[in-house]
């Protein structure tokens, strides 16, 4: 099954430059994945992805900004809405790629990211995408050997997070770091690396890891 993952996901890890200019079958899901720029990252590889946005779901806080979502109280994931054409790439590929660019059996949060606006969470935007999730979420589980603990829910307000985060492991605007000055992408793959994320995701799921980590 693995063999048949690693293949079958090769095929869809494409330069979003080859995606159709006019995609025909546009629909969204929202996927929490711990830090959103690792997530953005991830699925912007995805072919058939035409638009990935970070932003805050699943709590009470009305336009929450991110000092409050990462304090704690707000109910808010970090969470990445995503665009995709479902002419090209269909929500089963979507969530295997999901599950496979996470720790899905980590409830605290992600990897070095600790509390709950680091959880996972898939927020689907129709029932039929609900269904199919649950459904990829329990394949997952089989061959894992490990209970997922990521809940499946509907969507509810997406607010988008401050214009900074948008892209930001693409971004050359200067950040002071404890390395010192660096482009927001220099400093993104820094924090990346630092926080374990590529390294727990492929001793979790070996050799079917999502292509990005």
């Amino acid at each position: 099954m693995r063999a048949f993952f690693r293949s079958a996901m090769a095929a869809t890890i494409l330069l979003t430059a080859t995606i159709p200019a006019a995609a025909q079958n546009i629909q969204t899901i929202i996927l929490a994945g711990g830090c959103f720029w690792c997530v953005e990252s991830d699925f912007d590889l995805v072919n058939g992805v035409i638009d990935t946005k970070s932003g805050y779901t699943g709590g009470t806080t009305p336009n929450p900004t991110y000092k409050q979502v990462t304090k704690g109280g707000t109910g808010h994931y970090e969470a990445v809405q995503i665009k995709y054409d479902a002419d090209i790439v269909s929500i089963e590929t979507i969530m295997q790629a999901f599950w496979r660019s996470v720790d899905p059996t980590d409830a605290g949060g992600q990897f070095c990211d600790r509390g709950d606006s680091y959880r996972t969470a898939v927020f689907a935007t129709t029932p039929q995408q609900a269904a199919i999730a649950e459904r990829s979420r329990a394949a997952a589980q089989k061959e894992l050997g490990q209970k997922i603990v990521t809940p499946i829910r509907m969507a509810s307000k997406f607010y988008l997070a401050e214009d900074y985060h948008q892209n930001y492991y693409q971004s050359s605007a200067i950040v002071v770091t404890k390395y010192g000055p660096l482009t927001r992408s220099a400093a993104y793959k820094k924090y990346r690396k630092s926080c374990g994320r590529d390294a727990r995701v492929r001793q979790l799921w070996g050799s079917a890891a999502f292509p990005g980590t």
